[in-house]
């Protein structure tokens, strides 16, 4: 069931030019989803989150800066984008947050090529955007994952 939304600001930033308050609420939420929430104890800071060319979105309520939901988009050696990190915070999930990031991000990937490793159980959202799935199921950190390419 979809909770009615509420206004959330857009957030785009380059890695270089994040402060550290808001490096630190980034990687906050991907630790409190990926780490703690999913149970997967990996290393989530991998040096890509500073890297020219790494695109930060995030989606922020009106009244608190902290993220609600967030998305990092890499560009890879030839052209490639990749999409990842994707995560929500359990309290503002259903509200079409994950949507409108990668509209967003695609939007900024135009017809460039793009990539992404999709938990398969999301795997039909990431299609509705055009990813098509890309060899067989693999595990990552103990989660089925499926590898998605969009070629516009």
């Amino acid at each position: 069931m979809r909770t009615t939304p509420f206004p959330a600001t857009l957030r785009r930033q380059w890695g270089l030019d994040l402060s550290p308050g808001q490096l630190y609420a980034i990687l906050r939420l991907r630790q409190d989803v990926f780490v703690v929430e999913q149970n997967c104890v990996y290393c989530d800071v991998d040096g890509r989150d500073l890297e020219q060319g790494t695109r930060h979105f995030w989606l922020e309520a009106d009244s608190s800066p902290e993220p609600l939901a967030y998305l990092r988009l890499l560009e890879e050696p030839g052209g490639t984008f990749r999409v990842g990190r994707v995560a929500t915070a359990r309290m503002a999930r259903g509200r079409g947050f994950s949507r409108r990031l990668m509209q967003a991000a695609l939007a900024d990937v135009g017809n460039a090529p793009c990539v992404l490793d999709a938990q398969t159980y999301v795997s039909a959202f990431y299609a509705s955007f055009g990813f098509e799935a890309e060899g067989e199921e693999f595990i990552e950190d103990g989660i089925p994952h499926l590898r998605m390419r969009r070629t516009p």
